[in-house]
């Protein structure tokens, strides 16, 4: 005897072509089936079946710009003094708040859990939650507020992000401040967009993307969230990037004098096809053009008279959002464009054993978050950064934006400050530190509250290990 729920959806199943996944139902007990039909109630059918038939049923169109200008960027140094004072005057008030994604696994970095868990610290084993949460513990010193810090995970690692929080004391923060919401997740879909089954009682389902943050803040009720704790503007950053300038009170104050919806930071690009999005003006909206499309516009790759690319403001995805805005989003999220990544999943084939391709066999659909630039009603800020000490993300174990290649960041920023404040540091031949360095981000946040409180110098031809309360450990 069907029950209503289960006649409902194997009718919308059927209606999009989707009866295949209940292949398995009479093998489920009544637990797996009462779970797998709240799984499938939460599947927008006529969303997935239109991106069926626009990405992998049909060839699309690529969206195409007629103009394409590069954006106006500020420098960042030197600082503008009304913009530092405006931010910390907002991180006084009150009314910052952190957004973080986070709804990453660490399976790249061969790390068996959330991406944020990941030991980055090469001699304390700190997570990059840590170092996260130690800035975060530095400015609310500094400022004497409260940063609540909203941190959107996904279906797959919110029980293990959770958990690591309440085993580790809230990383020194207090637990009403810490706020976990969940993005939505998307079918998987084969080369007929048909949905694959990860379980005989599981689709496979992958997060939505950070675009998806927009309509999580509603549903998840961190818009009313902020507003009941005075919080006008969202610093927003991602998991992966240990030296992210956390609340950063210049860019905050730079968003708050130009009155904007959404703000960027930018990075220059190292070269004409380095794996980033760019920041651009796309028949006057501002827009970020992914590196997969650069050869749809070839002047994204052109040079100046001195050789300097025109298009230089890579996307390091560092933003700042007003509450605002992401409240005004929420009618819009429905126009946001989707991006497709075909992708291996691990599926049940046809006789319900499970397969690992090794090749892609499954179509993903994400929506990114820089997609709301072409909404503002205010031209938003794109403010220029240095890599050095703001941006290293850590994404693979090798190679570029490896684990290595972050450690090496934290060795040459922090032993960057040592050597100003008078210490000998080994190098390589390259003339990088050659030694593990690492300064708790609670101690310092800054080169110049460093050099007020360095400890003496020292000659040293080993790790060095500066702790919170400024203690001093060399390995």
């Amino acid at each position: 005897m069907w029950t209503d729920l289960e006649r409902q959806l194997r009718e919308l199943a059927g209606e999009y072509g989707q009866e295949h996944i209940f292949r398995y139902w009479d093998t489920l007990d009544t637990g797996a089936r009462a779970r797998f039909l709240e799984d499938l109630a939460r599947v927008d059918f006529p969303l997935m079946r239109r991106l069926a038939e626009t990405w992998i049923l049909n060839t699309p169109e690529p969206e195409h710009f007629s103009d394409i200008q590069p954006i106006p960027v500020i420098p960042a140094e030197p600082e503008d003094p009304a913009a530092v004072a405006a931010g910390e005057d907002a991180l006084s008030r009150g009314e910052v708040g952190l957004f973080l994604v986070a709804g990453g696994q660490g399976t790249r970095l061969g790390f068996p859990g959330p991406k944020g868990c990941y030991p980055i610290g090469p001699l304390t084993g700190k997570t990059l939650f840590q170092y996260h949460a130690e800035k975060i513990r530095n400015l609310q010193r500094r400022y004497g507020c409260v940063l609540p810090w909203y941190i959107m995970v996904s279906e797959t690692n919110e029980a293990a992000t959770r958990a690591y929080f309440q085993e580790n004391a809230w990383l020194g923060l207090a637990p009403d401040q810490v706020y976990f919401l969940r993005q939505r997740m998307v079918p998987c879909m084969d080369d007929h967009g048909r949905f694959l089954l990860e379980a005989a009682d599981r689709l496979a389902m992958n997060p939505n993307g950070h675009g998806g943050c927009i309509p999580a803040m509603k549903e998840e009720g961190v818009i009313q969230d902020a507003r009941d704790r005075g919080v006008r503007w969202l610093s927003y950053f991602q998991v992966d990037n240990w030296a992210v300038k956390v609340a950063d009170p210049v860019f905050l104050g730079h968003h708050v004098l130009r009155n904007a919806d959404m703000s960027s930071k930018v990075h220059r690009k190292n070269d004409p096809r380095e794996a980033v999005g760019v920041h651009c003006l796309c028949d006057g909206d501002y827009r970020v053009i992914e590196y997969s499309e650069l050869d749809l516009y070839p002047q994204l790759l052109e040079t100046d008279e001195a050789g300097n690319l025109r298009f230089f403001a890579g996307n390091p995805a560092i933003h700042v959002i007003s509450v605002d805005f992401v409240e005004r989003l929420n009618a819009h999220y429905d126009e946001f464009p989707w991006h497709v990544a075909h992708k291996k999943v691990p599926c049940l084939d046809d006789t319900g054993a499970l397969v690992k391709p090794d090749r892609p066999n499954a179509y993903k659909f994400e929506t990114f978050v820089f997609d709301a630039l072409k909404f503002v009603s205010h031209p938003p800020v794109a403010l220029e950064i240095r890599r050095e000490g703001e941006y290293t993300p850590t994404k693979q174990p090798e190679g570029v934006n490896s684990v290595a290649a972050s450690r090496q960041s934290m060795a040459d920023y922090w032993g960057g400050w040592l050597e100003k404040a008078g210490w000998t540091l080994p190098h390589d031949a390259g003339g990088h530190v050659s030694v593990p360095v690492e300064i708790s981000p609670v101690f310092a946040l800054t080169e110049r509250e460093f050099l007020d409180r360095a400890p003496e110098p020292r000659t040293v031809n080993s790790g060095v290990v500066i702790e919170a309360d400024g203690s001093t450990r060399v390995n």
